[in-house]
């Protein structure tokens, strides 16, 4: 496996290179500024990046995520201890490519994320999580959902299809595309996967149901 260490803390480097390197027959890659990440990007486009993303010198927010889009082969785990919650909540919903952890998390949370990562799998940390879903709380008001339409945006939220829900509800599908009808039309989007970010924004679904 193919790792990138961009980082430029030399205590943190040194762990991190450490861990990665516990494995002989992994390649691994370390740099310390933006010009090199992108040089080792473009001749390992499969590569898991360990990214300390606020102390490389991004522009803003958008361009790590255009970054991402450019090379979408690669897994991005994003480690820092200031990353902010609107950071946080946009890159959790902008791509699966992008694992989240802390810096002072312990070495198993590290492995867990570098393991999942090499498997093409993303990891948010226990404590990310916790984070995002702070802040969605104190930052969107209820919505108007009645409690079906809520059970009804779990249950897509959680993978099902709408014979499914109609199925578990004992309800006929065309009832449950009325809802959904109902449910997009009252929270102002076009899409299942809209309507599911919105009410994990709201609350309204835990990021452990959301289907990812």
């Amino acid at each position: 496996m193919t790792y990138i260490l961009a980082d430029n803390q030399e205590l943190t480097s040194f762990a991190l290179l450490s861990l990665l390197s516990q494995d002989k027959g992994n390649k691994v890659y370390h740099t310390t500024h933006k010009a090199g990440l992108l040089q080792l990007l473009k001749d390992h486009k499969d590569a898991v990046v360990l990214l300390d993303y606020t102390l490389f010198d991004f522009d803003d927010e958008d361009q790590m995520l255009i970054i991402s889009e450019c090379y979408a082969q690669v897994q991005w785990i994003l480690i820092s201890d200031d990353l902010t919650k609107s950071f946080l909540r946009k890159v959790i919903y902008a791509s699966h490519a992008f694992s989240v952890v802390f810096k002072d998390e312990s070495m198993k949370v590290m492995r867990d994320a570098v393991s999942s990562a090499s498997e093409g799998k993303r990891y948010i940390s226990q404590r990310a999580m916790e984070t995002v879903l702070a802040y969605q709380q104190e930052d969107e008001t209820p919505t108007l959902l009645t409690a079906t339409e809520v059970e009804i945006v779990k249950a897509i939220a959680q993978g099902k299809t709408t014979k499914e829900i109609a199925n578990e509800r004992f309800l006929s599908i065309h009832t449950v595309n009325t809802h959904r009808k109902n449910i997009f039309r009252k929270l102002g989007v076009n899409t299942a996967h809209e309507a599911v970010k919105y009410a994990i924004r709201a609350g309204l679904v835990d990021l452990s149901e959301f289907y990812i």
